[in-house]
């Protein structure tokens, strides 16, 4: 009887997680069939009036203070900006977590491979008129790496505190960079719009295989029953005589 609840316990657990999986694997098909559809509108559709306005009223902010700053933001996201952030992302992981340190940098070269691909493909001008404008590539990568970090935030540490001041800075530092992409002219609205998606898409799309296999590692390894001996069976051979070897 025991038996019989534990496993039904564990049968809970795995249901409970399969829920969670299936989740994440929805998020990432909306993601990606959402972003599909940006691709297409600005593929064939040109600059929509609401991108043209929103240029405009960004345009209103502009000063000398504020370039400089919006200049230094934007560098978050560019290569001068992420190579270090990947070094340093993959020291901090490296003592506790190789496998989470080791596979970082391969994560983020797909993620370049990925915006490079999705630029060829769709290849609208930038508001400064520059080529391959998107999906706005600084917004897909900080998007994958600062998601990232704060999944592994939420896994390695119980402090609620830590966990939503982290969560706080990433999401503010994402926000800040988007909108110097749209300050500095190097995107519309809807480029951002499209690496957001694009990048919550294959996050999502890796927080699944991760937890995939952290489920396939937790499955516990059934052991094998003991079959007690009959009681009649331990009473003949209590009674059997011994006897002597010659």
């Amino acid at each position: 009887m025991k038996r019989t609840l534990q496993t039904r316990g564990h049968c809970q657990v795995c249901d409970t997680r399969s829920v969670s999986r299936k989740q994440l694997l929805g998020a990432s098909c909306v993601a990606s069939t959402a972003y599909l559809v940006l691709a297409l509108l600005a593929a064939h559709s040109g600059v929509f009036l609401f991108e043209q306005r929103t240029r405009s009223t960004v345009t209103l902010a502009h000063g000398p203070a504020l370039d400089g700053v919006m200049r230094a933001v934007s560098l978050l996201g560019d290569g001068w900006g992420l190579i270090p952030l990947i070094v340093l992302g993959s020291a901090a992981l490296w003592q506790r977590h190789r496998a989470w340190a080791a596979a970082l940098p391969p994560i983020m070269l797909g993620t370049w491979a990925l915006q490079w691909a999705a630029k060829w493909t769709t290849d609208r001008p930038r508001p400064n008129m520059a080529p391959l404008g998107f999906p706005s590539g600084h917004v897909l990568s900080l998007v994958v790496l600062f998601g990232l970090a704060s999944y592994l935030l939420c896994r390695v540490r119980s402090d609620r505190a830590a966990r939503a001041l982290g969560i706080c800075c990433a999401s503010t530092m994402l926000v800040m960079v988007a909108a110097s992409r749209l300050y500095l002219e190097a995107h519309w609205i809807l480029d951002v719009a499209g690496g957001f998606l694009l990048g919550l898409a294959y996050l999502m799309a890796l927080i699944w295989v991760a937890e995939m296999r952290a489920g396939r590692a937790s499955i516990p390894v059934a052991e094998p029953a003991i079959v007690p001996e009959p009681a009649a069976g331990r009473e003949r051979a209590a009674a059997a005589p011994i006897v002597p070897s010659l």
